[in-house]
């Protein structure tokens, strides 16, 4: 039973909730003991929170999961885990995070409680309307980067990079559904209601719309947010950014991946190259080459 519940927590989805970090290293406080302990306390209580929904949520989607031909055999659906202690865990796990937040900043409790009700109202409505389902998706992540911002005393952030934030999840979160299109073909709304107001011409336009605006975005941040170095030198992380667009598009349109985007992530070594590059240098520009 423990093991199922851990298995619905969905550990492998806590990575997400490292957005939390990007206040912090973009501010130039990694080096700042204080400012790290709380994004990390910060971090540790929206993994909880997460966790909680994604229990809740699950409960929601018993019945639907059994009839989709991987999520059928998660701990729910399988009855591998009791609904009744999948709900004291969901429970448990969201009223303490709040409980907890609030210790550490009353703002933070808000962003948790918005992220939460944010939740809640995809869960019961917003993820049967087309559309705002992915907006709704893209917003939880914009929500995870404020949570690092109210922790820390940011001096330096970029509201710019709210907007390549939530560009970049949103993207995303289109290449999820292009991919429940494409394995669940005609039962796809019989498994999801709303992927029958999908298809994938319309997914493949409105992923070109986003891919575009992600990286116009980023390119805009690298040469106009006040918050970096006068020198310019952020724009070297340009082509890297292209790339990661690119590699994810060639993943998702040949290979047919993107059901789990963070599983891409974790075994996919030129993304995860990337990723190290690019982190690397962006590391030089703000902490080194000053």
């Amino acid at each position: 039973m423990l093991i199922a519940l851990v298995k619905t927590m969905r550990p492998r989805q806590w990575p997400k909730n490292g957005l939390v970090y990007i206040p912090l290293f973009f501010d130039g406080k990694l080096s700042d003991p204080e400012s790290f302990v709380r994004t990390t306390i910060a971090f540790i209580l929206l993994c909880f929170m997460s966790s909680g929904v994604y229990i809740m949520n699950d409960l929601m989607d018993i019945e639907k999961d059994r009839q989709h031909p991987e999520k059928r055999n998660r701990p729910l659906p399988s009855g591998q885990l009791n609904p009744k202690v999948a709900a004291v865990a969901a429970f448990v796990f969201i009223a303490g995070s709040l409980v907890a937040g609030y210790f550490l900043s009353t703002a933070f409790t808000v962003v948790l409680a918005v992220y939460f009700l944010l939740q809640v109202a995809y869960t019961f409505y917003l993820k049967n309307i087309v559309l705002v389902d992915v907006m709704v998706l893209s917003a939880g992540f914009i929500l995870r980067v404020a949570a690092g911002v109210e922790v820390i005393n940011v001096e330096r952030f970029s509201p710019w990079l709210y907007v390549c934030t939530g560009l970049l999840a949103l993207f995303l979160a289109l290449g999820k559904r292009r991919h429940e299109l494409i394995i669940l073909g005609d039962e796809a709304g019989n498994h999801r209601a709303i992927l029958a107001d999908y298809n994938l011409d319309l997914i493949d336009r409105l992923i070109g719309i986003v891919t575009t605006s992600a990286v116009v975005a980023y390119s805009l941040y690298t040469f106009l947010s006040e918050g970096l170095p006068a020198n310019n030198l952020m724009m070297l992380t340009i082509p890297l950014v292209l790339y990661a667009v690119f590699r994810y598009l060639y993943l998702i349109h040949v290979r047919h991946e993107g059901g789990a985007p963070e599983e891409i992530f974790l075994r996919d070594r030129p993304m995860q190259l990337t990723l190290v590059i690019w982190a690397s240098i962006v590391f030089l520009v703000l902490y080194v080459v000053v």
